[in-house]
């Protein structure tokens, strides 16, 4: 089917859609609520002050959104690429969220350069940590992912302090495209002329991108200042949207990326037909949205179920796009260097995590300041302090161990259950729990969690069977299952539910709802996986060195990752009933094993899983002690602290 004929359906579809939303609001008078609403009929006031101007915001913002898929994609010559895999939606909205609360006046003047100045930050961001791999498309994603997270715990803090104040805008934040007049229609009309009329002007000079870089500066093209101008003219136009709309996900994704599988082969083909694509296809969602939720369309954030819907697109064009073969594949990294006594420093690693659980134990504020350890009987302090402790060193030790495995499997060290989905599968599980049976207790919610991971891992073995399970392959499609988690997430978030406070405090990753019982079974549970995993760091040796080398050493290949993938989901499903899904400690806890010589499988292992041990009980002590009595979760503290400090050491991999 050719774009114009996949525009000319998908514009019917819209219509009839349009019709029937029209229909249920206002009857069948439908030409005097356009052109002269009669001010005593409050359902003509509501077609022209409210459902006109959000069916025209819903097309702006599709058509701009679709747009900077389209420039950031041939500037970047990477199919994956859009304003939400590369960070610019999310920073804005931080940055929207920061000014609030602390500069409120700034909104009043200049929504829009704020939203600007946070999604080129994060934009920066992503390129700093991609730019010594050659911004190679699957680096670049991975690097965006890993930014999104970051920005996705601030806003998560953010939001934890100041839940009163930001009700409001957690709706926003979601994508909300309810109006009560022309306001939003008027700001993003001119903008989104200024963006297409500029690239319109950078169109020849972006088609010579198709070429090999020598042969573009060869024809007199400037690659800096092109690409400056055309990433430019994508962030300005994303960050206009955001500060309008809100976070709306998968249609800078899915639009350029339709309309080049419909035909669309060439860029201004792509810069015509994505428009219009990306208006209708938010245009449909929207209106599907309101024919289904009726009168509570308004508190469903079509943004959010727009990302919702695409993430099964997403899932559908990772095999098809083929984005790490049209770049230079990444750098193999470094050989780390090795110990010659590896199990000392594991032993080191080992007494800092029992000082760190001493202090965590006994050490800490209380009405009268800083309490000394043991200043404290046990009866005053264990009693509520040994859960807490004992469920946030196993939950550490499990994504430690989880992030070992899924990294030496793919051999990707920015690998981690969080990249793979396994950790938002888990969520996935758990909200749909927490939602349908607000008391469930600690089994149901183990059964929920693992029962999530392992549906993920079922689809990602569906969808990467063919491919051979190839690991740059497996880890973009662990992204659209992390984007559908978001978009729930923030579904939830944004609904005035008294089930929603509770649920932010998972998600937050807080031990403070932590049993004794809980931790107790999740310690156990931890024992019985490791006992399982420690066999198997043979296979963790030798796959990679590569597929070749492993069958050539008698391993079956496929069969060893299924294996390894299955005990991966396990483990992360039962770290996550603790910490939540946001935590970077799987990412960072083997990262630093490494660092500090830790290099063969097994000492990998056990130093990856004292450090996650030591991250997650000191963050848990930190959350608790540093803002007394105000907590802040130990998932989100890990979050904010790791991420950041992965984000450092992952340029320099």
């Amino acid at each position: 089917m050719t774009p114009a004929r996949l525009c000319g359906l998908l514009a019917l579809i819209v219509a009839g859609l349009a019709a029937a939303a029209l229909s249920a609001v206002v009857g069948g008078d439908w030409i005097g609520a356009f052109t002269h609403p009669d001010p005593n009929a409050i359902t003509q006031i509501r077609v022209y002050y409210s459902w006109l101007p959000r069916l025209t915001v819903a097309l702006l913002g599709g058509a701009g959104l679709a747009l900077a898929g389209v420039l950031m994609q041939q500037t970047l010559r990477n199919p994956l690429a859009a304003p939400t895999t590369l960070g610019v939606a999310s920073g804005a909205q931080v940055l929207l969220l920061a000014a609030t609360l602390f500069a409120p006046g700034l909104i009043h003047y200049g929504r829009g350069a704020i939203a600007f100045v946070g999604g080129a930050l994060a934009v920066a961001l992503v390129f700093a940590l991609a730019w010594r791999r050659g911004l190679a498309p699957t680096v670049l994603v991975l690097a965006g992912l890993v930014v999104n997270l970051y920005m996705g715990a601030l806003s998560l803090a953010l939001i934890l302090f100041n839940q009163e104040k930001l009700h409001g805008l957690m709706i926003w934040g979601a994508g909300s495209l309810a109006q009560n007049n022309w306001g939003d229609a008027v700001y993003l009309a001119p903008r989104l002329v200024f963006t297409g009329l500029g690239a319109g002007l950078l169109s020849r000079s972006l088609a010579l991108l198709d070429l090999e870089e020598a042969g573009a500066r060869n024809l007199g093209v400037s690659l800096a200042w092109l690409r400056l101008a055309s990433l430019g003219l994508g962030v300005f136009i994303t960050a206009s949207i955001v500060s309008a709309l809100g976070l709306i996900g998968f249609i800078g994704l899915a639009a350029p990326a339709i309309m080049r599988l419909a035909g669309a082969r060439t860029l201004g083909a792509r810069l015509i037909w994505a428009p219009i694509f990306g208006a209708l296809l938010l245009a449909a969602t929207d209106l599907s949205l309101q024919l289904v939720a009726g009168a509570h369309a308004a508190l469903i954030p079509t943004g959010a179920t727009t990302a919702a819907l695409g993430a099964p697109l997403l899932l559908w064009l990772v095999p098809r796009l083929a984005a790490g073969r049209s770049a230079p594949r990444p750098r193999a990294a470094p050989p780390a260097p090795r110990l010659a006594a590896p199990w000392r420093m594991i032993g080191l690693c080992a007494i800092a995590m029992v000082i760190m659980t001493i202090i965590a134990l006994f050490a800490g504020r209380g009405l009268h300041g800083w309490n000394m350890p043991f200043a404290l009987p046990w009866s005053e302090t264990g009693a509520w302090r040994a859960p807490r402790v004992l469920a946030a060193g196993a939950a550490g030790t499990l994504l430690a161990l989880a992030g070992t495995i899924i990294q030496r499997v793919s051999g990707n060290p920015m690998a981690s259950p969080e990249v793979l989905g396994v950790s938002a599968g888990t969520g996935l599980g758990l909200l749909a729990l927490l939602w349908c049976v607000p008391g469930a207790g600690t089994p149901a919610m183990l059964a929920a969690g693992t029962a999530g991971a392992l549906a993920t891992l079922i689809l990602l073995i569906v969808i990467n069977a063919r491919a051979g399970f190839e690991p740059e392959q497996l880890l973009l499609t662990g992204i659209a299952v992390m984007f559908a988690f978001g978009a729930v997430q923030r579904i939830v978030l944004a609904g005035n539910d008294p089930r929603t406070q509770s649920m932010l405090a998972w998600i937050s990753g807080s031990t403070y709802y932590v049993t004794m019982n809980t931790a107790e079974l999740i310690a156990v549970l931890g024992v019985v996986l490791i006992a399982l995993a420690w066999p198997l760091a043979r296979w963790l040796d030798v796959l990679p060195l590569g597929e070749p080398v492993s069958r050539a050493l008698g391993l079956h290949v496929t069969a060893s990752r299924l294996l390894l993938l299955v005990l991966v989901a396990v483990l992360t499903a039962a770290a996550t009933l603790v910490v939540g899904p946001l935590s970077f400690v799987g990412l960072l806890a083997p990262h630093l094993a490494r660092l500090t010589g830790l290099a063969r499988a097994r000492t990998q292992m056990a130093g990856a899983m004292a450090f996650g041990a030591l991250l997650m009980i000191a963050a848990d002590w930190v959350g608790r002690e540093i803002l007394f009595p105000m907590e802040i979760p130990a998932g989100l503290v890990a979050t904010l602290i790791g991420g950041g400090y992965f984000m450092w050491r992952l340029r320099r991999i």
